[in-house]
């Protein structure tokens, strides 16, 4: 009796707390508790929480160790566990792989297809198989398959295991953005822009992508805007590496103070960060930046992290950019030999 307590009072403080480490520390206990003692289905209950508040709160590697063990467990006992769950965790997987090089291309696919099977079987519509298809075809760089998926999963009406709108769109903005017609950008951001979607994640990941949109389309006055407020609402949070980095992409030609700023604020964020392509991308506009704040502010000394693993002198800013752009080419180059293709190098272009 003591050891369910314990578990159901890890839960319950768990379930009470925010997206963040102190909710995924009070999970990964829950889940340690229940293994010592042989409790399998409350086990497999933490480890479906883990999954989306480590995938929520920038923890992806510890998303995809747990889901691991949930989609086996549930193999074992299919009897047992609520597919639902299941599946909704297998979505967010879905979602994180391509951001780990060493998940091949090959893998990538056969869990996309492993993922159909099993929603078919399940009785769920496709539509959710060619979403991720579509998100994933667009991670890899195959934007041709990327457009066939979106318009595949278009034609589909949404159920109750479709992503939220929110999100969805936010996903559809980022497609116009890679396949680079900044004017259907903004046609497809509008409704998250005027307030009538929104979630957990979006505007906040929003705002940050259509900054260059912005400025290429010469709107710098409405790119200031959400600059300002999208910073606002990431400041501080690990799960928003990515959205610096494009808060960096826009400061480095626009307001380059500003932008050592939030590198100086964020970097402790993206250095021990679990999604290396979120910290590619924050190295890549690190190093655009330090080389242009080198010749406006010669002698600044860069703010760096007591624990950030860099030997040189933090006032050299020219050789703290080669450190970075020699991180991020580095891995894309990594994502490069995945893909097959130079879709990732070619967002680094300027590095």
């Amino acid at each position: 009796m003591k050891t369910e307590m314990d578990f159901e009072d890890l839960m319950d403080e768990a379930y009470g707390l925010p997206n963040g480490t102190a909710k995924l520390g009070m999970l990964e206990e829950a889940a340690r508790v229940a293994d010592v003692h042989g409790m399998e289905e409350e086990a497999y209950e933490a480890r479906s929480e883990i999954v989306e508040t480590a995938t929520f709160c920038g923890y992806p590697m510890k998303a995809l160790i747990a889901f691991s063990w949930q989609l086996g467990k549930f193999d074992q006992q299919p009897e047992q566990y609520d597919e639902e769950t299941l599946m909704w965790s297998y979505k967010w997987i879905l979602g994180e792989l391509s951001s780990f090089p060493e998940v091949s291309r090959d893998k990538m696919m056969e869990l996309l297809e492993d993922f159909g099977r099993r929603f078919k079987s399940f009785g769920y519509s496709e539509r959710s198989y060619w979403y991720y298809r579509f998100r994933i075809s667009m991670d890899l760089g195959d934007l041709e398959e990327a457009g066939n998926s979106y318009t595949k999963f278009r034609s589909m009406d949404r159920d109750f295991m479709s992503d939220c709108e929110a999100c969805e769109q936010d996903e559809i903005m980022r497609y116009w953005i890679l396949v680079g017609d900044d004017e259907k950008v903004l046609e497809a951001a509008k409704p998250i822009l005027k307030g009538r979607m929104s979630c957990a994640e979006i505007p906040h990941l929003t705002l940050s992508e259509i900054l260059m949109p912005l400025y290429r389309l010469g709107k710098m006055d409405e790119a200031d805007k959400h600059q300002a407020k999208g910073y606002r609402m990431i400041k501080g949070h690990n799960d928003f590496v990515q959205s610096f980095a494009e808060q960096l992409d826009y400061l480095v030609r626009t307001n380059p103070a500003k932008g050592i700023d939030v590198l100086e604020e964020s970097l402790v964020l993206a250095m021990d960060h679990e999604d290396p392509f979120a910290k590619m991308m924050f190295y890549a506009r690190a190093a655009q930046l330090l080389r242009r704040w080198a010749d406006e502010s010669p002698g600044y000394r860069l703010r760096l992290p007591a624990s950030f693993p860099y030997e040189g002198d933090p006032g050299d800013l020219r050789k703290l950019a080669e450190y970075f752009a020699a991180h991020a080419k580095a891995s894309a180059e990594k994502y490069d030999q995945r893909n097959g293709n130079h879709h990732v190098s070619s967002m680094l272009s300027e590095v």
